[in-house]
């Protein structure tokens, strides 16, 4: 039995002493085997959870999800701890002086007229702190484990900075059928068909951009339409009697088209 406390309410110091004795001796034999790469997926997932308890707009889920993020945090941290390079509170120290140095307009003497200063600013201070040189190295700098839509959206967000961008809407949308174009012709042709894609993604990502529409949460809102709507179909095979896997294409296609429609009809109401 490991010594821990019994309280009734805990702290944040508490949860860092539970994590090393969780990975301590006579510990949990799982926690104790984990590496930073073993639970990289774990630390995803679980900023995810925390960002579905925001959408739903329910704190009791978020501090919940938000305890799991920050478990992850110190878990890493207690990983380093072990190994002598660095601790939780290393991780504190170099955060807060990372804050202090891009906000010159609370700590120092810079001037800003709004939020848009503040962030210009804060984009030079970090190419300087990350040693980039050029606009490449900053694009080449966005984080690779990001959702490749919002990687995208980073990266041309970089870019337009320094004025390699459309003037408007319509030259994104004229690139994006170029795209689309490119990418058929390479279907057709047995070309590169991954690339093209690719292509096309990065160029639909753009047009977002001008619309001011989050890719990420466009397809996630695409996913869930098309999950309606497919509920709505199968509830439509089994009113007849019918199994999914046993009707063609065109039969599924003319019941997917009719839940569209209800679907259409019953918000339109």
């Amino acid at each position: 039995m490991v010594n821990f406390e019994n309280k009734d309410r805990y702290g944040v110091e508490d949860l860092r002493k539970l994590i090393s004795v969780l990975r301590g001796p006579g510990g949990c034999p799982w926690d104790a085997e984990q590496t930073h790469e073993s639970i990289r997926r774990n630390f995803l997932e679980e900023a995810y959870e925390a960002v579905e308890a925001i959408d739903e707009q329910d704190p009791t889920h978020l501090c919940e999800e938000l305890g799991d993020v920050l478990m992850q945090v110190m878990f890493h941290a207690d990983i380093e701890a072990d190994a002598g390079r660095f601790n939780l509170d290393d991780v504190a120290d170099m955060t807060v002086k990372k804050l202090i140095s891009r906000h010159p307009h609370v700590f120092g003497d810079v001037a800003v007229s709004g939020s848009g200063d503040v962030l210009a600013n804060w984009d030079v201070l970090k190419r300087i702190e990350k040693h980039q040189e050029t606009v490449a190295d900053s694009l080449a700098a966005v984080a690779k484990s990001l959702p490749g839509l919002w990687r995208a959206e980073k990266i041309q967000k970089k870019a337009s900075k320094v004025g390699f961008d459309w003037p408007d809407a319509a030259g994104a949308l004229d690139k994006l059928q170029e795209e689309l174009d490119e990418l058929a012709d390479a279907v057709r042709t047995g070309g590169n068909t991954r690339e093209e894609l690719g292509d096309l993604f990065f160029s639909a990502v753009n047009v977002g951009r001008f619309l001011k529409i989050d890719p990420e949460e466009a397809v996630q809102a695409s996913c869930d339409k098309f999950i309606l709507r497919f509920r709505h179909l199968e509830a439509a095979a089994l009113a007849q009697g019918r199994k999914l896997e046993e009707m063609t294409l065109q039969e599924l296609d003319e019941l997917y088209k009719s839940a569209k429609l209800a679907l259409e009809n019953k918000y339109d109401a």
